[in-house]
């Protein structure tokens, strides 16, 4: 198991887990979303390929409409 705090909350994750895998179980749609690991923002065609380990910190922003 893999222990990350995600969006402020601790989640434990498979081993090896990815940022899209993250993304998949924490949002309905990757419309929309950006993703800081560790404070640095992960490009979208970087999420299959950044291994998330033990005590990370992810960030999962959604865009909203409105005003």
């Amino acid at each position: 198991m893999t222990a990350v705090v995600v969006n402020g909350t601790t989640w434990l994750g498979p081993r090896h887990v990815t940022v899209a895998q993250v993304v998949d179980v924490w949002c309905p749609s990757p419309k929309g979303v950006a993703v800081a690991l560790n404070d640095e923002v992960v490009p979208t065609s970087r999420w299959k390929g950044t291994v998330i380990t033990d005590g990370d910190r992810v960030e999962i922003v959604t865009a909203a409409a409105g005003g």
